[in-house]
């Protein structure tokens, strides 16, 4: 695998992970079965509010090719097919939502000792257009993420970010929404050997001069459980436990209140992941 500053979804990423990853205010079940010819069959149930929605994923995995496709509840069918490495550094993905026929997308990305690239076109006549391209090395990275709408003549997304990385220390700032909102985020690994860590996210919109700060905290109670918490600037503080009761199972609970109305219920969301 290319060691290098990585793709421009990366920068960033460490903390994002630990502030809003695994956080849920549903409930969802997923069950992973494998047949005999090693296909992967993923059922998953979301229960959100009165709405349970609910669907199924195949994975064949045939060498360097990967084929996914999933029916949901409203008979839409997503495939993605993802070709690694046809040649180093170099990953192939097509993907297309049936019955609409706009939806068919090519990527690119590649992944260099000092690079990383990642360029998208629709399958259409007058396509959108995707590019993230990020220079750099393990330490320093600086990048940017354009999306350009060949239809209308003008750029849907334009973002640019930049991150510094050490063994136990990852900062980023990112300018996105066409310049109109500026994050800088931050994440320490305070005990490797727990997993502890801590992180950080403040973001400042310029058009509604309006400032967030969400801070987070993540640290193992044993080899199997993971504890996480988060509060922000609102006031809305939030806790989840995951355990990892057989491999590659987790049960996971969280809840959220909100402390400037503590009179309001809290929120309660619980996710079941079953694998063999």
């Amino acid at each position: 695998m290319v060691k290098g500053p990585g793709l421009y979804s990366d920068i960033g990423k460490k903390a994002r992970d630990l502030l809003y990853r695994d956080y849920v205010s549903d409930h969802k079940f997923t069950v992973t079965t494998y047949s005999s010819t090693g296909v992967a069959i993923t059922s998953s149930g979301l229960k959100k509010g009165e709405l349970f929605l609910a669907d199924v994923n195949t994975q064949l995995k045939n060498k360097n090719v990967t084929t996914d496709v999933k029916v949901d509840t409203n008979s839409n069918v997503y495939t993605t097919i993802t070709v690694d490495e046809p040649a180093p550094g170099l990953k192939t993905i097509v993907s297309f939502v049936l019955p609409d026929q706009r939806s068919g997308k090519v990527e690119l990305q590649y992944l260099h000792e000092y690079a990383g690239i990642s360029t998208g076109i629709g399958l259409t006549a007058s396509p959108l257009v995707n590019f993230s391209g990020v220079a750099g090395n393990n330490t320093v990275a600086l990048g940017t993420d354009l999306s350009f709408d060949t239809a209308s003549g003008n750029f849907t997304k334009c973002n640019a970010g930049l991150s510094f990385s050490t063994s136990d220390l990852i900062a980023s700032l990112a300018l996105n929404d066409k310049g109109d909102t500026l994050s800088a985020s931050y994440y320490h690994t305070v005990k490797p050997v727990t997993n502890t860590a801590v992180g950080a996210e403040l973001t400042h919109s310029f058009s509604s001069n309006e400032n967030t700060l969400t801070i987070g905290t993540q640290h193992l109670l044993d080899p199997l459980t993971t504890v996480k918490a988060r509060v922000n600037s609102y006031g809305k503080a939030s806790a989840l436990i995951q355990h990892e009761w057989r491999p590659k199972s987790l049960f996971t609970i969280s809840g959220e209140v909100d402390t400037r109305a503590i009179e309001k219920s809290a929120k309660i969301g619980l996710a079941v992941a079953l694998k063999p």
